[in-house]
């Protein structure tokens, strides 16, 4: 690899994940990002069950990223099947 290639290695590394100012949206982004994909693979059903779990931690506790999953839970719910099956 030449120089130009290892600082661009080297740059993308320097912010380390968990390491800036919030680390508790940068996992909430992540898990948004997982359960969308797990929604998008045919499981809307299982995205929902888990971000309606997330949205039941972080209710009270960071309005902020019960958002993103709240968000998260109406656009994926027209996936799902209906309530109770």
């Amino acid at each position: 690899m030449n120089e130009a290639g290892a600082d661009r290695i080297d740059g993308a590394m320097a912010a380390t994940p968990g390491e800036g100012p919030n680390p508790l949206a940068e996992l909430a982004d992540l898990l948004v990002s997982s359960l969308e994909a797990l929604a998008r693979a045919g499981q809307a059903d299982a995205a929902c069950r888990m971000a309606g779990r997330a949205c039941a931690v972080l209710r009270t506790t960071d309005a902020g990223q019960w958002r993103k999953f709240n968000v998260l839970l109406h656009r994926v719910g027209r996936l799902a099947g209906p309530v109770g099956t």
